[in-house]
This record gives C-alpha cells, sequence and structure tokens, in this order.
C-alpha cells in the first residue's frame, strides 16, 4: 500500500553528516538551503549549527518529508517548501533572498523510500509500480512500462541505468504486457530475471533488476533532467565564498557534477597551445578535494548505503574580477 499519511517515524541515515557540516562551513548567523530535505538528518546538524540567528531554507519534493519535519523538529530558524530542489533560484526569490552561504543536495533515496512508503522503490518486496518521489506528479513506472514502445524502454534502460540487456529485456517488458498488465515490482522482478542467463545472474554481484529499477526511477522523476537544470542556476544562488555540496550514488549523476563544476573552475576554450587566454571566460570559483568525498570505512560498516556516495564541493570565487583583463589560460595546468 502507498503511503499518503505521515508516519510517526520517517527512516533515514544521513551520508557523510560531519562531512557535509565542515565542507559547507557552517557557522552562526549564515543562510543556508538543504536541496532534499528527506528524514532531515543534515538538516538538523546544520540547524544546530548556525543557532541562534542563522536560517535553513529546506525543500523535498515529497510532500510527506516535509509534514514530518514540520510535526516533529519544526525551528524558527527554518522554513520549508514542497518544491523539486532544480527550482531553488525561483524559491529563494519567492522568499525575498538574493544569495546563500551554502547548498546541499544529498541525491540519494532515503531508506523511508525504500521501506515504508509503499512506492515500489525496491524490488525486494511486493509494491506497485509507482516510484514518484512526489506522489502529486503524473506518469508512475507502471505508466512507463504499459506505454513506452520497445525502442523507447530499451533506451531508457541503457542511458539511465547502463543495462546491458536493456533491448533483451524491453523485447519482454512489450511481449508480456500483450497478455498481462505489469502492475507489481515482483511482475517487473519475474519478467527481468527470466531473460537474463543463469550463468550472468550468478556472476552478478548485484540483484539482476537493480539497474532496471533505477532506470525507471530515473525517468519518472526527470532526475538527470532536474540536476542539469539545478546545476544552471545554483552558482546565482551563493554569495561570494559560498559553497554547495553535492551528493551522488551512482556515476551517471557523479559525470553529471564532475564535469560541470570543471567548466566552473575551468571555463576557457581556448587552444591548450595558447599561453594565455583570449576568450574571456573567467573562472566562477574552485573545486574543493579534486576526485570528491567519500565515507569513511566506520561509516560504510555502519551504513552501507554510504559504499556508493561522493560527495562534490565547489567554492564561489570571493571576488570578482574585471571582465576587461586578461586571464592566465589553466588548461594546460
Amino acid at each position: 500500500m502507498i503511503a499518503n499519511t505521515v508516519p510517526e517515524t520517517y527512516t533515514h541515515v544521513p551520508v557523510m553528516p560531519e562531512e557535509v557540516i565542515r565542507f559547507m562551513q557552517c557557522k552562526p548567523g549564515r543562510i543556508y538551503v538543504d536541496c532534499t530535505l528527506g528524514g532531515g538528518g543534515h538538516s538538523k546538524r546544520i540547524v544546530r549549527n548556525i543557532l541562534p540567528d542563522g536560517h535553513l531554507i529546506a525543500i523535498d519534493q515529497d510532500v510527506i518529508a516535509i509534514e514530518h519535519a514540520q510535526n516533529n523538529y519544526f525551528s524558527k530558524n527554518m522554513t520549508f517548501f514542497h518544491d523539486n530542489f532544480k527550482n531553488i533560484r525561483f524559491i529563494l526569490d519567492r522568499h525575498g533572498i538574493d544569495s546563500v552561504d551554502g547548498i546541499i543536495a544529498d541525491l540519494g533515496l532515503s531508506l523511508f523510500h525504500i521501506r515504508q512508503s509503499g512506492r515500489g522503490f525496491s524490488f525486494m518486496k511486493t509494491e506497485p509500480l509507482d516510484m514518484r518521489m512526489n506522489p502529486h506528479s503524473k506518469s508512475t513506472a507502471k505508466d512507463l512500462i504499459a506505454n513506452l514502445s520497445e525502442q523507447e524502454l530499451a533506451d531508457i534502460l541503457w542511458s539511465n541505468g547502463e543495462e546491458r540487456f536493456s533491448r533483451r529485456i524491453a523485447k519482454a517488458i512489450v511481449k508480456t504486457r500483450h497478455k498481462k498488465t505489469i502492475e507489481t515490482t515482483t511482475d517487473l522482478c519475474k519478467v527481468i530475471t527470466d531473460v537474463i542467463p543463469d550463468s550472468v545472474q550468478k556472476r552478478q554481484r548485484i540483484h539482476p533488476a537493480t539497474r532496471v529499477f533505477m532506470a525507471l526511477r530515473i525517468a519518472v522523476n526527470a532526475e538527470l533532467e532536474s540536476l542539469e537544470y539545478f546545476l544552471d542556476n545554483v552558482l546565482s544562488c551563493l554569495n561570494p565564498g559560498g559553497r554547495v555540496c553535492i551528493i551522488s550514488f551512482h556515476s551517471l549523476e557523479d559525470r553529471i557534477i564532475k564535469q560541470r563544476m570543471r567548466q566552473w573552475e575551468t571555463p576557457c576554450t581556448c587552444p591548450k597551445d595558447l599561453p594565455e587566454c583570449i576568450c574571456g571566460k573567467q573562472s566562477s570559483g574552485r573545486c574543493i578535494v579534486r576526485k570528491g568525498i567519500i565515507a569513511s570505512a566506520e561509516e560504510i560498516y555502519q551504513n552501507p548505503m554510504a559504499r556508493s556516495a561522493r560527495m562534490r564541493v565547489f567554492e564561489k570565487m570571493m571576488v570578482n574580477h574585471n571582465p576587461t583583463a586578461l586571464f592566465i589560460c589553466l588548461c594546460n595546468l
């Protein structure tokens, strides 16, 4: 059953909570944004570090997360918004805030969604194929499975999940849906496991349905498109010296984040053999910790979901340079 009411407990363990506080440089009196409130693990720690006069804007596209926070740990230092994090610029404008000192976006699923939501995020139990982070959104995973063409399904499974058997699985889905509706996670799992060779399943370290479920969830929630839109706008939301921290859990997201932060840091498009930059594109700041931050072995032991997490941090430039000045090209460094 899909959970439409606020649960007494919203199960989630935040990833790298101490690292988030340290790299966001949370201090009293400053303004921060938690773009993905979830169970509030990061938000509660941020608020403790910005008291007495700091402020946190907490955003989540799942209204249950917002209502749970308002019912259980509301603070005068917090303002809640039920919205997608991609709309951060609009949210700040609506709140009368031009820019903030730090922004955190944790792109992972909460344990609530996996264990309590009843929306079919997990293949470990039988639930409706919903997969919507925002229960008010229109299309569900069931809708995609029922209506997309074989080619469209294969493209989603490959581009969003890098599933090597994408075409075979898409063909099996279309064949099965002609006979009966694929309604539950168990129905979908059976389709997948029936077409992936046993020899491959025995060698895989992950469940054969893992990549398919991830790909469908990404498609249902337009996760990669939302991330791109967020990255288009997030720097305009930061004060000089402010930092954005983004935690991703798979290579597709991390690749987008890494490439965008590198573009922010070294936007020069001049040929590498030029001794000086003539394109005039200026750096917006610097990447903090070049390869990103990963969870400690101790945290992974206590919270296995942290194993695949990687946090990348970017700091906006403190001083705006003269746009007519000539800059040394960093491309060769």
